[in-house]
């Protein structure tokens, strides 16, 4: 894929592109499908429940089930909304979830583009999905969903300045926001991924990335009990299902990117295993990530709003600055 990318854009290859895109689709839609199955079946073990069980062997057609009620379902718009905004913001909030994937190198030959400016671009996409939510709270005509909104967006813009600052220190450690070099830098061992010497980055991230999926436990724009459902309380059928999808495209982009940047990529842990490919490498830490974000969902409660807010402007955003110091320190030492 990498050497289609430096070659002249001809029919052949604008083909190629699309059905590169056309897989990254059918995978990502895969995922999604299967990812709320078996985030049900790990939260439903962990708290000693069974999970989907009747639906297919296993239950493993009951997410397909759900997405076919979906979107079968009757699509309602209501009288007072603004129809076009609120036709449009599902797309909105869709679209730059699955191309921010466009950015992430699964191996050194696996990927759909090689940017310069791979984390740039991932940030700069990403805020967008902000404004689809915030339009679908506002054109809803309600009163909760317009709160829902107004939420999310205070969440997601104040939990992406420390994502960003928490990412500044591994920039700065490689010398490129070329998220292929980034991975390149760390192989080796284990001993050379960022998560080691950027520590104190990698929990702000991780920590700023969850907030920013809306995710238990800062999934106040969605606290059913607080905002009928938030944002979303006005869709069904399809559109529902834009907002959902584009949540667990999210899951799948954050994954990928905390392993990009701080696991190492492709790269094994340990030099003697390098013969493993190293797609199979990268599948093991993204699966281990998404796990580890089904495991929060299922141990931890809700926050509320003013502890959401501290946390984010008072502890995250100090921290992230503190590790963009102690790099700069680190890094000017260690050039001497």
């Amino acid at each position: 894929m990498l050497q289609l990318l430096q070659q002249e854009l001809t029919l052949t290859n604008f083909a190629l592109f699309f059905a590169w895109g056309v897989l990254m689709l059918l995978i990502i839609l895969g995922f999604v499908t299967y990812a709320i199955y078996f985030e049900r079946k790990v939260i439903g073990w962990m708290q000693f429940r069974i999970g989907p069980n009747r639906t297919g062997p296993f239950g493993l057609l009951q997410s397909v089930a759900d997405v076919t009620k979906l979107l079968i379902k009757e699509d309602t718009i209501p009288k007072k909304a603004d129809r076009d905004l609120f036709i449009l913001a599902p797309a909105i909030t869709f679209i730059p979830s699955f191309a921010v994937i466009a950015a992430i190198p699964f191996t050194k030959t696996i990927m759909a583009s090689d940017l310069n400016v791979g984390i740039l671009y991932y940030v700069a996409l990403s805020g967008i999905s902000t404004i689809g939510i915030v339009l679908g709270g506002w054109a809803s005509n309600n009163k909760y969903a317009l709160l829902g909104g107004m939420r999310s967006a205070a969440q997601m813009i104040s939990y992406e300045i420390p994502l960003v600052i928490s990412v500044v220190g591994v920039i700065m450690t490689t010398g490129s926001m070329n998220l292929r070099l980034i991975v390149e830098g760390q192989q080796g061992g284990f001993w050379h991924w960022n998560f080691l010497p950027q520590i104190i980055g990698f929990v702000v991230f991780v920590i700023a990335a969850v907030s920013e999926l809306n995710r238990t436990p800062f999934d106040l724009p969605e606290a059913e009990s607080e905002l009928v459902a938030g944002y979303h309380v006005e869709y069904s059928g399809f559109r529902f299902a834009f907002f959902m999808l584009a949540e667990y495209v999210y899951v799948f982009a954050i994954a990928s990117l905390t392993t990009v940047l701080f696991l190492g990529g492709w790269h094994a842990p340990f030099t003697f295993l390098d013969f493993i490919p190293g797609i199979i490498w990268f599948l093991i830490k993204f699966c281990f990530i998404v796990f580890f974000l089904f495991w929060i969902r299922a141990t931890l409660p809700r926050v509320r709003v003013d502890q959401l807010m501290s946390i984010g402007w008072k502890v995250l955003l100090p921290l992230a600055l503190v590790n963009v110091l102690i790099t700069a320190v680190c890094t000017t030492i260690f050039m001497k």
